[in-house]
């Protein structure tokens, strides 16, 4: 169940990218709206890793590797090599022209909450998304109700909840399936003279094992084929080779800051 309106009851929910979610209400902020963007994506350039539901694998995998981080086993998009850092939005906050662009993304700046009290979920919006304004331009709440900006939020949102419980299930069967093993990201450096420098962890995940895929009875693997889960796990399979494109995109980032710091 979902809602638009506040209440006192206490809230709960995985907020990241957002500095002040609030519970949306015609009470708080029927005065509010939404100015146009300059820096569209901003709120996530310090972000290098972004959650992803099981149905943007896919089109994940053009861009990103796709990795299980945590307890829970969350599937993420990996977007930088560092904290701090996501080499896929550029200094004016937009994100590469090729990139895909995550839905946790594109929701912002909304967000469901948990109602513990009610079960049920209320729609949030970040105030400290710079472009929430008093008299913005696309106003939150006409004639007293939710404007279409609001209600297409809404239907985003509520979009995304289905997916984000789709790919729960995806995660419990490959844990009940013990398809998970823990890998090694490794960068292989070459020293100035040409040879092979002493490789680097740049980091450690969960992966599907494809050793343990294939040892799969026939009957498993056809069930993960007519569930759809197969593709997915390829999808994901496909999206390591993204390590080393990222890595290159990280020195072709820094040998285009040189210049810049040496002028300094």
């Amino acid at each position: 169940m979902t809602d638009t309106t506040a209440n006192a009851s206490p809230l709960s929910g995985n907020v990241l990218f957002y500095g002040k979610p609030e519970p949306l209400s015609i009470e708080a902020h029927s005065k509010l709206g939404v100015d146009p963007v300059e820096q569209p994506y901003n709120f996530a350039a310090s972000t290098n890793i972004v959650p992803l539901t099981v149905t943007e694998f896919a089109p994940s995998a053009l861009s990103y590797p796709v990795i299980f981080v945590g307890d829970a086993r969350q599937p993420v998009a990996v977007m930088g090599l560092r904290q701090g850092e996501n080499l896929f939005i550029d200094d004016a906050g937009a994100f590469k022209t090729e990139a895909y662009i995550p839905a946790y993304v594109r929701r912002y700046p909304f967000v469901f909450a948990n109602d513990e009290a009610e079960k049920r979920l209320i729609l949030c919006v970040d105030r400290d998304a710079p472009f929430i304004k008093e008299g913005g331009a696309t106003p939150l709440f006409v004639d007293g109700k939710p404007s279409p900006y609001v209600e297409q939020a809404m239907e985003f949102c509520n979009n995304f909840e289905q997916e984000r419980q789709r790919t729960e299930a995806f995660v419990k069967l490959l844990m009940d399936l013990d398809l998970l093993e823990t890998r090694e990201a490794v960068f292989n450096p070459r020293n100035a003279d040409g040879t092979s420098g002493s490789p680097q962890k740049i980091a450690e995940y969960f992966a599907v094992s494809e050793d343990k895929l294939k040892a799969l009875p026939a009957d498993k693997l056809a069930e993960l084929r007519d569930n759809g889960a197969l593709g997915q796990i390829y999808a994901h399979l496909v999206s390591l080779l993204g390590w080393d494109r990222l890595i290159a995109i990280a020195f072709q980032k820094a040998a285009a800051a040189q210049p810049t710091a040496g002028n300094a």
